[in-house]
Protein backbone atom coordinates (compact mmCIF):
# COMPACT_ATOMS: atom_id res chain seq x y z
CA UNK A 1 0.00 0.00 0.00
CA UNK A 2 1.29 3.45 -0.85
CA UNK A 3 0.34 6.55 1.09
CA UNK A 4 1.42 10.16 0.97
CA UNK A 5 3.96 11.43 3.49
CA UNK A 6 1.30 13.70 4.99
CA UNK A 7 -0.94 10.67 5.59
CA UNK A 8 1.95 8.82 7.24
CA UNK A 9 2.57 11.79 9.52
CA UNK A 10 -1.11 11.87 10.51
CA UNK A 11 -1.10 8.12 11.12
CA UNK A 12 2.00 8.49 13.32
CA UNK A 13 0.27 11.23 15.30
CA UNK A 14 -2.87 9.12 15.78
CA UNK A 15 -0.85 6.09 16.87
CA UNK A 16 1.21 8.22 19.27
CA UNK A 17 -1.98 9.56 20.87
CA UNK A 18 -3.35 6.03 21.33
CA UNK A 19 -0.06 4.80 22.82
CA UNK A 20 0.04 7.80 25.16
CA UNK A 21 -3.54 7.13 26.31
CA UNK A 22 -2.81 3.47 26.93
CA UNK A 23 0.44 4.29 28.76
CA UNK A 24 -1.45 6.69 31.05
CA UNK A 25 -3.92 4.07 32.23
CA UNK A 26 -3.89 3.91 36.00
CA UNK A 27 -3.41 0.27 36.99
CA UNK A 28 -5.32 0.89 40.22
CA UNK A 29 -8.21 2.16 38.11
CA UNK A 30 -8.50 -1.27 36.50
CA UNK A 31 -9.79 -2.68 39.76
CA UNK A 32 -12.88 -1.96 41.77
CA UNK A 33 -13.63 -2.79 45.37
CA UNK A 34 -16.28 -5.49 45.57
CA UNK A 35 -16.20 -6.25 49.28
CA UNK A 36 -14.88 -4.50 52.34
CA UNK A 37 -15.20 -5.59 55.95
CA UNK A 38 -13.85 -3.73 58.92
CA UNK A 39 -13.13 -4.95 62.46
CA UNK A 40 -13.73 -8.62 61.76
CA UNK A 41 -11.59 -9.63 64.73
CA UNK A 42 -9.02 -7.89 66.87
CA UNK A 43 -6.18 -9.06 64.60
CA UNK A 44 -7.86 -8.17 61.27
CA UNK A 45 -8.87 -4.59 60.70
CA UNK A 46 -10.45 -4.97 57.27
CA UNK A 47 -10.69 -7.25 54.26
CA UNK A 48 -10.73 -5.75 50.77
CA UNK A 49 -11.28 -7.77 47.60
CA UNK A 50 -10.33 -6.18 44.30
CA UNK A 51 -11.81 -7.48 41.08
CA UNK A 52 -10.42 -6.50 37.67
CA UNK A 53 -12.73 -4.50 35.41
CA UNK A 54 -10.49 -5.26 32.43
CA UNK A 55 -7.80 -7.89 32.12
CA UNK A 56 -4.32 -6.39 32.23
CA UNK A 57 -3.55 -8.65 29.27
CA UNK A 58 -6.08 -6.68 27.18
CA UNK A 59 -4.42 -3.36 27.98
CA UNK A 60 -0.94 -4.77 27.38
CA UNK A 61 -1.97 -6.28 24.04
CA UNK A 62 -3.57 -3.02 22.85
CA UNK A 63 -0.52 -1.03 23.94
CA UNK A 64 1.91 -3.42 22.23
CA UNK A 65 -0.17 -3.50 19.04
CA UNK A 66 -0.33 0.29 18.72
CA UNK A 67 3.30 0.80 19.81
CA UNK A 68 4.55 -1.67 17.18
CA UNK A 69 2.67 0.12 14.41
CA UNK A 70 3.94 3.46 15.71
CA UNK A 71 7.53 2.22 15.50
CA UNK A 72 6.93 0.86 11.99
CA UNK A 73 5.41 4.08 10.61
CA UNK A 74 8.08 6.14 12.35
CA UNK A 75 10.81 4.06 10.68
CA UNK A 76 9.16 4.60 7.28
CA UNK A 77 8.94 8.35 7.88
CA UNK A 78 12.58 8.47 9.00
CA UNK A 79 13.62 6.60 5.86
CA UNK A 80 11.79 9.18 3.75
CA UNK A 81 13.44 11.91 5.80
CA UNK A 82 16.93 10.62 4.99
CA UNK A 83 16.29 9.87 1.31
CA UNK A 84 14.17 12.83 0.23
CA UNK A 85 15.67 16.15 -0.81
CA UNK A 86 13.63 19.34 -0.94
CA UNK A 87 14.12 22.42 -3.08
CA UNK A 88 14.16 25.42 -0.77
CA UNK A 89 15.06 29.07 -1.11
CA UNK A 90 18.66 29.80 -0.06
CA UNK A 91 17.43 32.45 2.36
CA UNK A 92 15.86 29.75 4.58
CA UNK A 93 19.30 28.65 5.74
CA UNK A 94 20.47 32.14 6.74
CA UNK A 95 20.82 33.14 10.36
CA UNK A 96 18.52 35.75 11.87
CA UNK A 97 19.93 39.27 12.03
CA UNK A 98 18.09 41.66 14.30
CA UNK A 99 17.79 44.96 12.40
CA UNK A 100 17.71 46.87 15.71
CA UNK A 101 20.99 45.45 17.00
CA UNK A 102 24.29 46.18 15.35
Amino acid sequence: MKIKLAEALLLRKELQEKVDRLRAIDVDGLFEVKAKRQNVTESIDDIVAKVPKVAMQQVTHAFDWHAKRLRMIDAIIQQANWTTELNVDDSLGQEFKDPYVE
